[in-house]
């Protein structure tokens, strides 16, 4: 797998960024995990090896695709 930085609007290099699989055109995202008991208890399906972070609304928006 190869990845792609897209960019993040965090300073000093923290988190969220998110990355492009080159081979795949999917994406993967590094951020700060959920895990307060009462929001992770609102979410569906999340399966045993899966794992939820939190996506500032700015960080899509900046880099969506313009089409």
């Amino acid at each position: 797998m190869t990845l792609r930085f897209i960019g993040t609007t965090s300073e000093h290099g923290n988190c969220p960024t998110p990355y492009e699989v080159v081979e795949t055109g999917d994406i993967v995202v590094q951020g700060d995990r959920l895990s307060d008991p009462e929001n992770l208890a609102q979410l569906r399906d999340v399966g045993e090896r899966e794992t939820v972070v939190v996506i500032p609304r700015d960080l899509l928006t900046r880099f969506a695709p313009k089409e």
